[in-house]
């Protein structure tokens, strides 16, 4: 993947629809008695679950867990495409927001404030309280 077309081009139609849920989340017994993004995730799930699109696979990890995992992942200081990018208000990765990058100053997310994916630049991100600090991103080993 090269660029932000070939990510957001190649993601299916029903992507761009998946309701927000903050209680579909990894590991959620939402989840697990019903898989899927039809009815709805929250932002690491849907993360996850674009990456699986593109044939990646990432343990179904928390925010903080994903940040401090080194063995599914690892942090690099520019991302790529498919990689994965945490915010949060604070330094702190415990309920850190997390998208997808999809390419130059575009991340792929879900969030509670918009409903349904969309894509944000970073300056976007930073305007806002909740996730005015990019914590850094991590690219899932191969």
């Amino acid at each position: 993947m090269s660029g932000t077309g070939d990510v957001l081009g190649l993601l299916p139609e029903a992507y761009w629809h998946v309701p927000y849920r903050g209680d579909r989340h990894p590991g959620s017994a939402h989840v697990t008695a019903r898989p899927g993004l039809r009815l709805g995730a929250n932002c690491q799930l849907y993360a996850y679950a674009v990456l699986g699109h593109f044939g990646v696979t990432v343990p179904p990890l928390r925010s903080s867990e994903l940040w401090t995992d080194t063995s599914a992942t690892h942090r690099v200081p520019v991302p790529r495409p498919l990689d994965l990018v945490l915010f949060n208000a604070t330094r702190d990765a415990y309920g850190a927001h997390v998208g997808v990058w999809a390419g130059p100053d575009a991340v792929l997310h879900l969030c509670a404030e918009v409903g349904v994916p969309v894509v944000w630049r970073r300056e976007e991100f930073a305007r806002r309280e909740r996730y005015a600090v990019c914590l850094g991103t991590k690219r899932p080993r191969l």
